[in-house]
């Protein structure tokens, strides 16, 4: 409580002083550069970009084949909006000049693999403020930012999953610890869907996004997805990454380089949130469109952000995916909560709209779920400027079905296992850093589940944020969300023991049922997991489009991880490792079912009344 009222005196401290200087605020860096009061730029100037597509296949006498890329990192300029001076940048791209904030969507086949080769080739020095004193990515000569590129979403060999550990500098020049080759190979032997690919060097992941190293990966299905129907072409189907950002005056962006406990973390926060809100790096974009059906994939690319998106006059959402893969179904609804590395594809027909313009809003808490209301900057996302006149000819259309994937069901799991979720604080009450059971990442791995194998893990979130938990490889499938009563009784004795059976987490897994979503019922990568709550995971290692085992050895180093993918958590460090073994899984306290454990709860209370 006291971090959220301090955090909620800062924030309204530093509106008070932008709305009393409205040119600026705070100064970061000495002489007049100051932070920017967002409400100096003026929303909806700037067209939403398309950004640039690769392909990542080859196309030989109408037949698909392998092909290999390079990607570039690249420090350069970049305009967010037209009124804002250039932001220095790190860019994903073919050259520098090429390269773009987010970077090039790549487009790939399912079934035919692409060879990648990531460069890095940013300066010595960062253009943002970092903290050493958590656990970090330093190169031994201290020269150098290191980088390594995740693809989010794809199901590859842990030698290509670009794990913490595995970072190069500029030209390869010092790498980590478990850095393997310079080209990665995504295999693409999966269900077709949407992914995305970001920067995860250990200790750096939040400011090298910050940064701008962020972009969209897709896996296409033509024999699949050919039949749907749905809307396609650049035109009518949209990819949107969206994230937050604050700006100073001269364009730079501005990350507050003061940390909540800076006698501990002199730099690290615990959230970082921008009152700008950029679409594809435009901020506050404007999109005309015509009265017809579009298709949006939206991604979350912020570092701490929630939002939950909505038309303001009512246009109704029509799920078809979320993360990576399909529905089974189209789900309709009005709002969309939508976590940092959340995916969310809908359609959305503007013929049905009865105003010339929409605005896409949001009404998410930051942080959240008990965090500061938005305001009049951050509620807005983006402009549809609909083209006047009747009902434009439409081909494109909604099935009643997409894929059926397998049902998820509880007795495909060979093992389960309690996954609990602690953020330690100071004397003040403030964030010093956040565990996964208890343990740092360098701890020796606990989590080794079998290959080809289904567990169930129940997270126990023992804070007051909701965090987004992302497992690497493989997907799960949301079962069910229980709420915790006595929650400090409950805490006290995770913090004293770490162990969610001698506190007896069944006497405290009682209270209301939150009952999943139907549009996030699907397989998914990350889900959000609500504060006081344990959330009932189906986690499948194994494909969910075939029986046939993995074609890569997911045995292999240096492995993969899971974590909290806000990333100021997961630098600090929110986050563990999981290795695959052979067979069985092991490692880990074995967990009852929960609802097992409540009816022996009861019986031995009716025993001993």
């Amino acid at each position: 409580m006291l971090k959220m009222l301090l955090y909620a005196f800062a924030v309204g401290v530093l509106l008070l002083v932008t709305k009393t200087c409205p040119a600026a605020a705070t100064i970061t860096g000495g002489g007049n550069v100051m932070l920017l009061n967002s409400s100096r730029l003026k929303m909806f100037v700037d067209e939403v970009p398309e950004m640039p597509t690769i392909r990542g296949y080859r196309l030989v006498n109408g037949s698909y084949e392998s092909a290999t890329l390079t990607i570039g990192m690249y420090r350069k300029d970049w305009k967010f909006h037209r009124d804002l001076p250039p932001t220095s940048v790190f860019a994903y791209g073919t050259s520098q000049r090429t390269a773009t904030v987010p970077g090039p969507t790549i487009e790939a086949i399912a079934g035919i693999s692409t060879h990648m080769t990531w460069q890095n080739h940013l300066p010595s020095s960062h253009i943002l403020p970092w903290d050493p004193t958590t656990p970090t990515a330093i190169p031994k000569n201290k020269k150098g930012i290191p980088t390594v590129v995740h693809l989010h979403g794809m199901i590859g060999g842990p030698e290509s999953d670009g794990h913490a550990h595995s970072w190069f500098t500029n030209g390869f020049h010092q790498t980590g610890p478990t850095w393997t080759n310079e080209t990665y190979h995504y295999p693409n032997v999966q269900h077709p869907g949407s992914l995305w690919y970001h920067d995860h060097a250990m200790g750096l992941t939040r400011v090298n996004l910050l940064a701008g190293l962020v972009g969209a990966y897709v896996i296409r299905d033509p024999k699949i997805e050919g039949g749907f129907g749905l809307p396609s072409g650049n035109e009518f189907h949209r990819r949107l990454v969206i994230f937050d950002r604050s700006f100073l005056t001269n364009g730079s962006i501005y990350m507050n380089s003061t940390g909540n406990n800076p006698h501990i973390h002199p730099e690290w926060q615990p959230e970082y949130f921008g009152d700008v809100i950029v679409v594809n790096g435009k901020a506050w974009p404007r999109m005309l469109v015509r009265r017809r059906k579009y298709r949006f994939t939206i991604i979350n690319a912020s570092n701490a952000r929630f939002f939950r998106l909505y038309f303001k006059n009512g246009l109704r959402l029509i799920h078809v995916a979320a993360d990576s893969a399909y529905l089974e179904k189209p789900v309709v609804a009005t709002h969309t909560l939508l976590a940092p590395s959340e995916i969310i594809d809908f359609v959305v027909d503007f013929s049905t709209s009865k105003e010339e313009s929409v605005l896409l809003k949001n009404d998410a808490p930051y942080p959240y779920p008990s965090g500061d209301p938005v305001n009049d900057a951050n509620d807005v996302v983006m402009k549809f400027v609909i083209r006047r006149g009747e009902r434009e000819p439409d081909p494109s259309s909604v099935p009643g079905t997409l894929i059926k994937y397998p049902t998820p069901e509880l007795s495909t799991a060979v093992r389960s296992r309690y996954i609990a979720l602690y953020e330690y604080t100071s004397a003040a009450d403030e964030p010093t850093h956040l565990y996964i059971n208890g343990k740092s990442f360098e701890d020796p791995v606990t989590e080794k589940p079998g290959v080809g194998t289904s567990e169930v893990w129940y997270v126990i979130n023992l804070t007051d944020d909701n965090h987004p938990l992302h497992l690497h490889l493989g997907l799960f499938a949301v079962m069910e969300q229980t709420e915790l009563m006595d929650l400090e009784e409950f805490r006290d004795c995770m913090n004293r023991l770490n162990d969610a059976e001698r506190c007896h987490v069944e006497k405290y897994a009682r209270g209301k049922k939150i009952e999943v979503l139907p549009h996030e019922k699907g397989w998914k990568n990350v889900y959000k997991m609500m504060p006081g709550f344990v959330t009932k995971i189906l986690v499948r290692f194994s494909y969910i489009h075939s029986t046939l085992p993995y074609v890569f050895n997911a045995t292999a180093e240096p492995g993969y991880v899971y974590h909290c993918h806000i990333l100021d958590h997961e630098d600090n460090v929110m986050m563990r490792p999981l290795k695959l073994v052979a067979s069985g899984g092991g490692m880990g306290r074995v967990a009852k079912p929960l609802g097992v454990s409540i009816m022996l709860a009861i019986l031995m209370m009716v025993h001993y009344l």
